[in-house]
This record gives C-alpha cells, sequence and structure tokens, in this order.
C-alpha cells in the first residue's frame, strides 16, 4: 500500500519519471532473480553448515 502511495506522490510531482519507473520495473524485477536465487542458496549452504557444526550438541542431548 506504502508502495502505491508514493508511486501516486512521484506521478503528481514527475509524470514520465512514475510512467518510466512503471515500464522498467519488470525488467528490474527480471534481472533481480538470479540474485534471489544465489541468496537462497547462499542461506541454503549456511543452514546446512550450521547444522552440521551443531550436530554435536544435538546428539550428546544438550540443553
Amino acid at each position: 500500500m506504502l508502495k502505491l502511495i508514493l508511486w501516486f506522490l512521484l506521478f503528481v510531482l514527475c509524470w514520465p519519471v512514475a510512467v518510466l519507473a512503471l515500464v522498467l520495473w519488470p525488467f528490474v524485477w527480471l534481472l533481480s532473480l538470479p540474485f534471489r536465487a544465489v541468496g537462497i542458496v547462499v542461506d541454503g549452504a549456511f543452514a546446512l553448515l550450521r547444522a552440521v557444526i551443531m550436530l554435536p550438541a544435538r546428539v550428546l542431548g544438550s540443553r
């Protein structure tokens, strides 16, 4: 909702920039997809590393 309000404010202040932002947003989203995929992979790798490091404590029943 906030993004919509900010876009309307930008439209009132400078409508060519607002229209350009509206047209370019799908391309920006497509360009950001590989970076999101890399972020998901890195997050999974860190979760796996944390699970492997914490495994001895879980096996020993540490609370």
